[in-house]
């Protein structure tokens, strides 16, 4: 690197770059679907667990949400206008509370993923991401 702002310029580059595709993927997920983008958060990781549930505590360490904020976001989503999602209590340990999918949470994810890997393929192949490597092209 040529000097020592090259670095910041670069790192400058890939978060507005993230900026930019995290906006999008927001939009186009409340636009269409109702959900943002940690909602989609959510039921891409407990749609990809091997039970179709998580610990509430999974959640939060997998969304980096507080444990407050994402309590809100799991009632959220297990509201009757949303029921993605449903809670209930593990039965070796009661304390436990876990958080499962749904049908519809599932038909919703489904559709959802279509849009966010459109827009990331697009992002990734011609987008945000070409004003990054020609950064990295010019040194």
């Amino acid at each position: 690197m040529k000097n020592n702002n090259d670095a910041l310029n670069i790192w400058m580059s890939l978060t507005n770059s993230f900026t930019s595709i995290h906006d999008r993927l927001e939009n186009a997920l409340e636009e269409q679907y109702d959900l943002s983008l940690k909602e989609f958060y959510v039921l891409y990781f407990i749609s990809n667990s091997e039970d179709k549930e998580l610990r509430l505590q999974q959640v939060q360490e997998l969304i980096g949400l507080s444990q407050s904020a994402t309590s809100r976001l799991v009632v959220r989503m297990e509201a009757k206008n949303c029921g993605a999602l449903e809670r209930h209590v593990c039965e070796d340990d009661k304390r436990g509370i876990y958080t499962r999918i749904t049908e519809l949470g599932e038909n919703k994810f489904h559709r959802a993923l279509v849009t966010v890997n459109e827009i990331l393929q697009k992002e990734l192949q011609q987008g945000e991401l070409t004003k990054v490597q020609s950064l990295f092209d010019k040194k």
